[in-house]
């Protein structure tokens, strides 16, 4: 047998084994728990980090401040040195529309070692921390929340006695690239970390989505949240990997009423969405990288090029194997596409865009090496993220 069927029939086994043994990633049936509302209510503090959000604040903090939750509840934005008078406008929009009381504050520039939105995130449950809330709401000043939204992150958390609660926001998909790139990033996130296994003890994946995430007060104090993860770029995912290392019960899932509305409206901003921490998420290991780039090819690229070649070729073998390992892949596509209400022919196209996430990955690393790091709105970290601060 040659090299291309040897190549595609591993890339066949590879995706039976990612179909059965890769926890369900593929299923968008993962949603908040069966849940019954406690007698009495909690108290929460939501946690804002917001810098340059004038776009987008309109769009998000009005659904913060609107929610129906029975307990008290306050929200707390941090203005982290903004420049676009993100402030100012909070303070505005919480005057037109009202609801929950609002503070705006600013924690100054980050010190060494801290990323900004975790220092941020620190100023703000400082802040919180004289309210002496049961439970925090940390959440990105571009997601829309629902009006029971609280309601329902709370009444799971204290149902299924879990210490951290979060869900994957819905992004937008407007634009022909965010149609193509969006849902598979869902896809290929769930794929590193299966839902069904975040929220098992005992299990060592741990992940959270940082646009909203549910934390027990004391379970952030014994996980020494955010000084533990002061200098993670992926934070979301160090947050819950502190928190279940804490020996937190965790849980994480796919939204309904949390939404992002930030927008991404050409390949150029998914692109930098994308490369500023992809390589962050390999820890700046060349040899992790190789790996990746290997793997994407194998699984992702193979199956359309052995088709293709071995019809070409009159190589049943090939085309077989390949053939299969596209439907496959194809097939586990398609749940995704229709939680994001997208068209199902985009799924065969799904190894284009594996293609690109490749590159994407690879340039992240090039921006490193160049000395440029992570960059996020006018901030670069040069510095190799760690997901736990051991020390």
């Amino acid at each position: 047998m040659s090299a291309v069927v040897w190549t595609a029939v591993g890339s066949l086994a590879a995706w039976l084994w990612l179909l059965l043994g890769q926890g369900f990633f593929w299923r968008t049936d993962v949603r908040l728990p069966p849940r019954r509302e406690p007698d009495d209510w909690p108290s929460v503090c939501v946690v804002v980090p917001a810098r340059d959000e004038a776009a987008v604040l309109p769009a998000s903090l009005p659904s913060l401040l609107a929610q129906d939750y029975p307990g008290r509840a306050e929200v707390f934005l941090v203005d982290d040195g903004s420049s676009d008078g993100t402030g100012e406008l909070a303070r505005e929009l919480a005057g037109t529309h009202g609801g929950l009381p609002l503070t705006v504050d600013s924690p100054g520039e980050p010190p060494a070692g801290w990323t900004g939105k975790l220092w941020a995130v620190r100023h703000g449950i400082g802040l919180a921390r004289a309210r002496a809330p049961e439970y925090l709401l940390l959440t990105d000043a571009d997601i829309a929340h629902a009006p029971d939204s609280l309601r329902e992150l709370v009444t799971a958390a204290r149902t299924g006695g879990f210490d951290l609660v979060s869900q994957m926001a819905r992004l937008r998909v407007e634009s022909v690239w965010e149609r193509l790139v969006v849902p598979a990033f869902v896809y290929f996130f769930a794929q590193l970390y299966p839902f069904r296994r975040i929220a098992v003890k005992g299990s060592r994946t741990a992940a959270a989505a940082g646009g909203c995430v549910l934390l027990r007060a004391d379970a952030a104090e014994r996980a020494r949240i955010p000084d533990a993860i002061r200098h993670a770029v992926i934070d979301d995912v160090a947050l819950a990997r502190a928190v279940k290392h804490g020996g937190g019960h965790i849980w994480l899932g796919l939204a309904e009423g949390v939404d992002s509305v930030r927008p991404y409206p050409r390949l150029h901003d998914l692109w930098r969405m994308v490369s500023r921490s992809a390589y962050a998420q390999l820890r700046h290991n060349p040899l992790l990288l190789a790996g990746t780039v290997v793997g994407l090819a194998v699984v992702y690229l193979v199956p359309p090029v052995a088709l293709v070649v071995g019809l070409a070729a009159g190589n049943a073998w090939a085309a077989t194997a390949g053939g299969l390992a596209w439907l496959l892949m194809t097939a586990t596509y398609l749940p995704m596409l229709r939680y994001y209400r997208q068209p199902l022919w985009l799924a065969p196209l799904l190894p284009v865009t594996a293609f690109l996430y490749l590159l994407m990955t690879v340039d992240s690393a090039v921006q490193h090496y160049r000395g440029r790091g992570a960059a996020w709105k006018g901030r670069t970290y040069a510095r190799p993220d760690t997901a736990l601060d051991e020390s």
